[in-house]
C-alpha cells in the first residue's frame, strides 16, 4: 500500500471534495476535510522518510513508463513541500470550525470545505508530478478553488479581490502554458527529467529563451514577486481567516517550489544563471520587494493588510536565497519557505482569533488587547518576533543562513537589505504591540479571550517555530539534503 501513496496523497483529497460538498450542516464537512488532513500528514512524513533512506521515489501512472507514460516523482525537495502543505492544513482545519463558521454562511460551509480539499489536491499534485504540463493542470486547481475560498468571505470586497486575483492568475498561467508548449515544441517531451537531457542541445535557440521568459514571469505572477504581487494583498485582507492562513503558509511557497524545480532540474544552473542574466533580474527584484513591502507594511492601518505587504516581503527572501544559484543560497531559500509558513501561520491565525472576537482587525481594534486577550496577543508577538528574526526562533535560523549564503557569495548589498527590511519589520510588528500593551481601549467592553478551538491550533504553530528556531537538525538537514538533491553547485 506505502507504494502507491506518492499518487493516493493526491488522489484522496480529490475525491473527498465531492463527498463535502454533498454532506450537510457544519460538523460533518469539516470532519472530513480534517480527518483528510491529518491522513495526509500522515502520508507526507511516510514519503518524507522513503526519500531519506532510499533517495528519489518514481511512480508510473497506469504502469507507463517514462517519458511516455506520466511520471510521478518525489526527491526530498517535493517531499519537504508536501510535508509544509499538509502540516499547515492539519492545524488550520481545526482552526476554521469557529472562524468558518463566524466568516462564512452556513449554506456555503461544505462548498468551503470542498474548495479547501480541492486546493490541497492541486498543491500536493504540484509537488507530486513529474510531467511539466500536469503542473499546469494542479496549478490550476488549486487557482481555481483559490479564487473561491477568497470570494466566499463575508466581505463584498472579497469578490473584486477574488476577481482581480482571477484575472492576474490566469494570465500567469497563460503564460506558464505558452512557455511549456514551446519547450514542447523545441524537445517533444513533457517529461522533466526527459525534458533536461533534451534541452541541453536546443536551448541556445531563440525560442528556448522565449519559453524561459514565459515560465519564469508565469510562475512569478503565482508567486507574487514584486513588481507582480498585486493581486496578493487584497486577496489575504478580504478572504476569510482561515483561508488567508492557508494561502499564506502554501500557495506562494508551492509557486516558489516549481520555479526551483524549473531552474534547477531542467533548464539547470548553469544555463539559467550561467548563460541567462536571471540571478541578476531575480536578486534585483528580491530586494526590491524586500525593501519596498516592508516599507509599505509600515504604513498600513489593518493589521491583516500588513501581514500580505509582510508576505511580499518574505518571498522575496526566498527568491533572493534562489538568485544566490548556489548550495547554500537553496539551502536557506527552502528553509525560509519552510519557516516563514510556520511564522507567517501563527501571525494570521492570532489575527483571526483577534477578528473572531472584536470584528475587525485595524490597528486601532487592537489597543488593550494585551490585557483582555494575553494568550492571543502573546502569540502575535511571538509569530512578530520570528518574523524580525530574534534568536530562538525560525525566523532568525532564515535569515542567518540566508546572510551566510549571500557572504560567501560576496554579495554585502544582499546582507544589508536583509537587515534593513528586518529592522522595518521591527517597526511595523512594533506598531501593534504598541496598540496591544501600551493604550488603552476607548471601549468599556471587555473583550474574553479566543476560544480554545482556535486558540490551540495557534500555539501549535507557535511552539514550533519556537522548537524549530531552537532544534534545527532536522529542518535545515532536510533542506540541505533537498538543495543537493536538486544539483546545487557548491
Amino acid at each position: 500500500m506505502t507504494g502507491h501513496w506518492q499518487v493516493l496523497i493526491v488522489v484522496i483529497p480529490l475525491l473527498a471534495a465531492p463527498l463535502a460538498s454533498v454532506l450537510r450542516g457544519r460538523i460533518a464537512p469539516w470532519a472530513l476535510a480534517t480527518a483528510v488532513a491529518w491522513l495526509l500528514l500522515a502520508m507526507a512524513l511516510g514519503l518524507l522518510a522513503q526519500v531519506q533512506s532510499q533517495g528519489t521515489l518514481s511512480y508510473a501512472l497506469g504502469g507507463w513508463a517514462a517519458p511516455w507514460g506520466i511520471e510521478y516523482r518525489l526527491d526530498a525537495a517535493s517531499a519537504l513541500i508536501q510535508v509544509l502543505v499538509a502540516l499547515i492544513a492539519s492545524v488550520v482545519l481545526p482552526y476554521s470550525r469557529c472562524s468558518a463558521e463566524r466568516e462564512v454562511e452556513a449554506e456555503r460551509l461544505p462548498g468551503f470545505y470542498a474548495a479547501i480539499l480541492l486546493l490541497l489536491a492541486g498543491l500536493l499534485g504540484i509537488t507530486a508530478t513529474g510531467d511539466a504540463f500536469n503542473v499546469f493542470v494542479f496549478l490550476e486547481i488549486s487557482s481555481l478553488s483559490t479564487y473561491t475560498l477568497i470570494a466566499l468571505g463575508r466581505d463584498r470586497r472579497a469578490l473584486t479581490s477574488a476577481f482581480r486575483y482571477l484575472i492576474m492568475g490566469t494570465v500567469g498561467a497563460t503564460f506558464y502554458l505558452i512557455g511549456v508548449g514551446l519547450l514542447y515544441a523545441m524537445t517533444g517531451t513533457l517529461n522533466m527529467v526527459d525534458l533536461a537531457q533534451r534541452l541541453a542541445d536546443v536551448e541556445a535557440t531563440r525560442t528556448v529563451h522565449t519559453a524561459v521568459a514565459f515560465i519564469v514571469v508565469g510562475v512569478s505572477l503565482k508567486l507574487a514577486l514584486f513588481p507582480l504581487h498585486l493581486w496578493l494583498p487584497n486577496a489575504y485582507t478580504h478572504a476569510p481567516s482561515a483561508v488567508t492562513a492557508l494561502l499564506a503558509a502554501t500557495a506562494t511557497k508551492v509557486a516558489v517550489y516549481v520555479l526551483v524545480r524549473f531552474l534547477w532540474t531542467i533548464f539547470g544552473v548553469d544555463f539559467a544563471f550561467g548563460e541567462l542574466p536571471l540571478a541578476k533580474v531575480l536578486a534585483v527584484l528580491a530586494v526590491l520587494g524586500m525593501l519596498v513591502a516592508s516599507a509599505v507594511a509600515i504604513g498600513q492601518a489593518d493589521v491583516k493588510r500588513l501581514l500580505a505587504y509582510s508576505s511580499v516581503a518574505q518571498i522575496g527572501y526566498a527568491v533572493a536565497g534562489l538568485s544566490l544559484a548556489t548550495t547554500l543560497g537553496l539551502t536557506a531559500a527552502l528553509l525560509h519557505l519552510f519557516n516563514h509558513a510556520l511564522r507567517k501561520g501563527a501571525l494570521v491565525m492570532a489575527l483571526g482569533c483577534v477578528a473572531w472576537r472584536i470584528g475587525g482587525t485595524r490597528i486601532e481594534q487592537f489597543r488593550g488587547l494585551g490585557r483582555s486577550m494575553p494568550w492571543t496577543m502573546a502569540a502575535f508577538v511571538a509569530g512578530g518576533l520570528s518574523l524580525v528574526g530574534v534568536p530562538l526562533t525560525v525566523g532568525f535560523i532564515s535569515k542567518w543562513y540566508l546572510v551566510l549564503a549571500a557572504l560567501e557569495h560576496g554579495w554585502w548589498w544582499l546582507v544589508l537589505a536583509i537587515v534593513a527590511s528586518s529592522l522595518m519589520a521591527v517597526a511595523y510588528v512594533w506598531r501593534v504591540v504598541e496598540a496591544a500593551y501600551f493604550q488603552s481601549s476607548d471601549s468599556r467592553e471587555r473583550h474574553l479571550e479566543a476560544p480554545l478551538g482556535m486558540l490551540l491550533p495557534t500555539w501549535l504553530l507557535v511552539l514550533a517555530n519556537l522548537w524549530f528556531g531552537i532544534d534545527t537538525r532536522l529542518t535545515v538537514g532536510i533542506a540541505d539534503l533537498a538543495a543537493r538533491s536538486l544539483g546545487a553547485t557548491p
